[in-house]
C-alpha cells in the first residue's frame, strides 16, 4: 500500500480559525508560511516564500485553536490534498473570478516549536490527530 506524507515547518501568517463540520466535528484552519534562501550562481541572493492551508480536525484542531496565533513556529506532518483533475496543487477561483492554486495539508502531527521571533511559549509539545486522553502539557 502506497502512502503521502509531507513535513514541513513554518510559522502561521494568521491566527487559527475553527468551526465545526456538519457532523459536528472540530475543524481548525490556518496559512502557514515556509522560507528558503539561496544564492543564484551570480551571486544573487533569493529568498522564496511558499505558504500551505493547513486543516486540523478533532482534539488536533482543538488545541491548535487554544494554543497557537500568528507567528508561532510550527511542524506539521500530513497528507498533501491535491487536485484531482490536474494531479498538484488545487486549483480554485478568486473573488474576483482569477484563478489561483494553493498547497493544502491534512493535518496528522503537528509540533508547536516555538512562539513569534523564536520566543518560547506554553504549549503542548506534540499533538496528533489519533491521540488518545489528555494533550500533555
Amino acid at each position: 500500500m502506497t502512502h503521502q506524507n509531507v513535513q514541513i515547518i513554518g510559522r502561521l501568517g494568521a491566527d487559527p480559525e475553527m468551526r465545526f463540520a456538519p457532523a459536528g466535528q472540530p475543524v481548525t484552519n490556518f496559512s502557514l508560511a515556509t522560507n528558503r534562501k539561496y544564492n543564484t550562481g551570480d551571486g544573487q541572493e533569493v529568498k522564496e516564500v511558499t505558504w500551505f492551508k493547513v486543516s486540523a480536525w478533532g482534539r488536533l484542531a482543538e488545541a491548535c485553536n487554544s494554543y497557537l496565533k500568528k507567528g508561532n513556529q510550527v511542524y506539521v506532518e500530513g497528507r498533501l490534498i491535491i487536485d484531482p483533475a490536474t494531479g498538484g496543487p488545487r486549483i480554485w477561483n478568486r473573488q474576483d473570478g482569477s484563478p489561483a492554486a494553493s498547497f493544502e495539508i491534512h493535518a496528522d502531527l503537528i509540533r508547536f516549536l516555538g512562539g513569534k521571533n523564536g520566543e518560547g511559549n506554553a504549549t503542548p509539545a506534540e499533538t496528533t490527530a489519533s491521540e488518545p486522553g489528555e494533550i500533555p502539557f
